[in-house]
């Protein structure tokens, strides 16, 4: 196996252990992204799906973190599971993004709620509301102009696809002794591992 499959691998054991585990939202994962100039900021998304090409969530392309996705198209993922080894989980993912295909992200989209897609619609995301009632009343109206069919995907909404080159698997140990495994893909696409100090 190689090593980038050794990771992926890795991942999933993890992944379903805290499936396993009852943590309610296990695909909860902080995403940190830079603006251009190098500003961080971080908030948490859903893992809507993973396989080798890399890590996927969904989002509007002009809310914040879509604007600087594809400014600067970096970004880093964090899993905690703290419900799982010795003293918790942790998994950092970071890489180069890319915008998932049209395709992909329809398909994705038929899949949500009715109402998600809905507020989809009605969410100028990141934008500033005057009010609660301004957004439920972009709701009701969203509502009626789709009522009775589909709700199409809006056309800036989509996918964001995290390529790995690293992978961090950090698991906590008691008096902060933890065990850190990494794996890192250079400029060649070679994937090697190592291990870190805690």
């Amino acid at each position: 196996m190689d090593l980038y499959a050794e990771a992926l691998s890795t991942f999933a054991d993890l992944f379903g252990q805290a499936q396993r585990a009852g943590i309610p939202e296990p695909t909860a994962m902080t995403v940190a992204t830079a603006t251009s100039a190098g500003l961080p900021s971080a908030r948490m998304a859903l893992l809507k799906s993973w396989d080798a090409r890399g890590f996927v969530f969904y989002t509007h392309l002009d809310g914040r973190k879509g604007r600087e996705l594809q400014a600067n198209p970096q970004a880093a993922l964090l899993f905690f599971w703290k419900a799982i080894g010795e003293d918790g989980v942790q998994v950092r993912i970071e890489g180069e993004v890319e915008i998932v295909s049209e395709a992909e992200a329809d398909e994705y989209f038929a899949t949500r709620p009715r109402a998600s897609q809905v507020g989809a619609w009605a969410s100028h995301q990141s934008e500033s509301l005057d009010s609660r009632e301004t957004f439920e009343r972009r709701i009701a109206e969203c509502e009626r102009d789709y009522e009775g069919r589909d709700v199409p995907r809006p056309p800036r909404w989509g996918g964001f696809r995290v390529k790995p080159c690293s992978l961090e698997f950090w698991y906590g140990a008691r008096f902060r002794l933890h065990e850190r495994h990494l794996y890192e893909r250079d400029a060649d696409g070679v994937w090697t591992k190592r291990m870190l100090y805690p």
